[in-house]
């Protein structure tokens, strides 16, 4: 009768405490990531601020000399601080233009993303395709990057600032 001896293999020990060691770090890993506190809503308020953010910005590169005074109300409605202010007393005189210029002004968001988030304000940059049309001739197609300061509300994220992003030509 044969008597069977094991034999110790490195290998397998060796692979058998890597594989231990790997299972007790996921446990710890795992354990903290549950247990790190996170901010409730931070992807909704990122999403809710990128969206108001866009709106906005259609908002004020969206105009029609027939409903101007609707367009500007939309403007009030869509801001908040200095630009606020400016758009209510500067509206009678802008709503004056509008009509003796007789152009409709259209805007198609072409990208946009944050670049800035804080529970009170964000920076929003944006892509966007500009249409003009007189009254008389053909329409003007142009695009502009644009940058806007957000503020958060009671009523929710407004444009607080908004400003053309210059476009500087590519050096060879």
């Amino acid at each position: 009768m044969k008597r069977f001896r094991a034999q110790f293999d490195p290998l397998v020990g060796t692979a058998a405490a890597v594989l231990l060691a790997a299972i007790a770090f996921a446990i710890v890993a795992g354990l903290s990531w549950l247990s790190t506190t996170r901010a409730p809503g931070g992807t909704q308020s990122r999403d809710q601020a990128l969206r108001a953010g866009e709106q906005a910005v259609i908002n004020f590169n969206t105009l029609d000399y027939r409903t101007v005074a609707s367009g500007l109300r939309l403007w009030e409605q869509s801001s908040t601080g200095a630009l606020h202010a400016q758009i209510v007393a500067g509206s009678a005189s802008f709503e004056q233009q509008i009509r003796q210029a007789q152009t409709i002004t259209t805007a198609r968001l072409l990208d946009a993303a944050l670049t800035t988030l804080s529970a009170r304000s964000a920076t929003i940059i944006v892509a966007m395709q500009i249409t003009v049309t007189p009254a008389h001739g053909a329409p003007s197609t142009k695009q502009n990057r644009l940058e806007g300061q957000l503020t958060r509300t009671p009523a929710g994220w407004k444009l607080s600032a908004l400003s053309q992003v210059p476009v500087e030509a590519a050096k060879p």
